[in-house]
């Protein structure tokens, strides 16, 4: 529970280290990833078994497929290395691992997965912490298995960026939580350099921010003020430095208005409702996973507003907004899994032992799941 002022009413009675939450997130990340690794196997088997008649390319292509693909082209080639609608993808991850692949015996395509799963494994981390430092150590842990056994986790071991942004996004609360502006201007930099969704760490650092105390000699001013504009300002450098590629200065997010991607903004209420239609009509058999989808979002953000701090509601609330916004609705679960807020809430609603042995099994389940259909190209990750 939290206090009146949005922190916690209840701290931990020692706060963990880095070296506890490290251990208490070594092996749910280690156990995601064997069934990721073990749903791969499963669908290069089926298709090889099933005789497919046009094998799909995602099967082979394994963590780097859908839009790791990209990433290891940009790592490998930068942006001319790909379609101009490559600018979608922002930089900060094919950087990254254009960097590790300096390494000797790496190359860029292994290097990105390296990446990816070196975030993710920082980023249970930083989850760990975040939790703990807002509620417990048993809260903790069991945030961090959500984290990792959520069914769209399989992209946190795949060569996408999202394991970066989580990364980002939970340093970023836990530096604001902790009045740490620098440190969460960092972070917030990182994440808009990382993807689009990254800008909204704007809000959340707008509201702690707010509700620090006052006043604040000069130096913790520009700090703050740094911590808030950050966001923002690893967007506006991607999309400057795009725009002096030739294409207009919001290209890079526009192109996501292809409606084979995002699709057009539509009022989100009436965007589900219709993609539930399109489920009962039997149009899209994706529709129905969306529109669950939909529902579990809206009620972890009605968690949110009741049990945890106005800047963590704030910020689920326009990704959630922004997620059920797109008409073509097929990376929901991907979107929705990048926004820690979601991670806490769902740890706080799964708090009885059975409960927690019924949803694990569960989600791990669904990770197998949808990690298959994706390797099959059956389902856009």
């Amino acid at each position: 529970m939290t206090g009146a002022t949005g922190r916690p009413a209840v701290f931990a009675a020692r706060a963990p280290s880095v070296l506890d939450a490290a251990r208490a997130a070594v092996v749910p990340f280690v156990v995601s990833r064997v069934l990721v690794l073990a749903s791969l196997a499963v669908a290069r088997h089926l298709v090889d078994t099933l005789a497919v008649g046009v094998r799909p390319v995602q099967v082979d292509d394994g963590l780097l497929g859908w839009d790791a693909a990209y990433y290891a082209a940009i790592a490998r080639g930068g942006y001319d290395a790909v379609a101009v609608d490559g600018l979608r993808f922002f930089p900060l991850v094919p950087l990254l691992a254009r960097a590790v692949a300096l390494l000797p015996g790496v190359d860029t395509d292994l290097a990105l997965v390296l990446v990816a799963n070196g975030a993710a494994l920082v980023a249970g981390i930083a989850v760990h912490l975040l939790a703990a430092s807002e509620r417990d150590e048993r809260f903790a842990r069991r945030a961090v298995w959500l984290l990792y056994l959520a069914p769209p986790a399989f992209v946190l071991v795949m060569g996408y960026a999202e394991s970066t942004l989580v990364l980002a996004s939970a340093a970023a609360l836990l530096a604001l939580r902790r009045g740490r502006w620098w440190l969460a201007a960092a972070a917030g930099l990182a994440a808009g350099l990382t993807r689009p969704l990254g800008v909204l760490l704007v809000l959340p650092a707008l509201v702690e921010v707010l509700r620090a105390p006052r006043p604040v000699p000069r130096r913790e001013l520009v700090a703050r003020v740094g911590a808030v504009a950050a966001p923002a300002a690893g967007l506006y450098a991607y999309l400057a430095w795009a725009a002096d590629r030739g294409e207009s200065f919001l290209y890079p997010l526009r192109v996501h208005e292809d409606p084979t991607r995002r699709g057009a903004w539509r009022f989100p209420v009436t965007n589900v409702v219709d993609t539930a239609r399109e489920f009962a009509a039997g149009d899209r058999a994706s529709a129905g996973l969306h529109v669950a989808t939909a529902l579990v979002l809206v009620a972890l953000v009605v968690v949110l507003a009741r049990r945890w701090p106005a800047s963590f509601c704030l910020y689920a609330l326009a990704a959630v907004v922004i997620g059920l916004g797109g008409s073509n609705l097929d990376s929901l679960e991907r979107y929705s899994l990048s926004t820690v807020p979601l991670v806490l809430a769902a740890a706080d609603v799964v708090e009885g032992e059975t409960a927690q042995r019924v949803v694990f099994v569960g989600a791990g389940a669904g990770l197998v799941a949808l990690a298959t259909l994706a390797f099959t190209g059956v389902l856009v990750p």
